[in-house]
């Protein structure tokens, strides 16, 4: 099998609030979820909501998770429309807003927030990278 990322997992203060959060952006929990952890479909990848103390206990990395590490979590979009109606919908759900959206340099269109445990997303277009029906980009080969 070739290398592919299949699943992200944001260590969160508190799943239930998480969760919520996530809803209000138009995301669905899966029956799959527990109460301790939470698992949305998000396109190709599954997106998990986990307590952040079990996850450094799982992963024995108790130094580990003392910031976002530099990563930063991307929903491209299909129009710049689009990018300014989910930042308003993240601000609305309690997201903390990084950046408005605006035109960048690599020709595209896009902002940031910071979600409520502080994880960075970028909601961008660009119109480089068409999108699939599913939401999935299609890059050059």
């Amino acid at each position: 099998m070739p290398p592919h990322v299949s699943l992200i997992t944001l260590g969160v203060a508190d799943v239930g609030k998480a969760t919520a959060f996530y809803e209000r952006l138009g995301f669905k929990k899966s029956s799959a979820s527990q109460d301790a952890v939470t698992f949305i479909q998000a396109g190709a990848i599954v997106l998990a909501l986990w307590g952040r103390d079990a996850q450094r206990e799982d992963a024995k990395a108790e130094e580990l998770w003392t910031g976002n590490g530099g990563i930063v979590v991307a929903m491209n979009c299909a129009s710049e429309h689009e990018v300014n109606a989910m930042l308003i919908n993240a601000q609305a759900a309690g997201a903390t807003l990084l950046k408005p959206a605006e035109m960048v340099f690599w020709g595209g269109y896009n902002g940031y927030f910071a979600d409520l445990d502080g994880h960075v997303w970028e909601v961008a277009y660009n119109p480089l990278w068409p999108l699939r029906e599913d939401g999935r980009i299609d890059l050059p080969e």
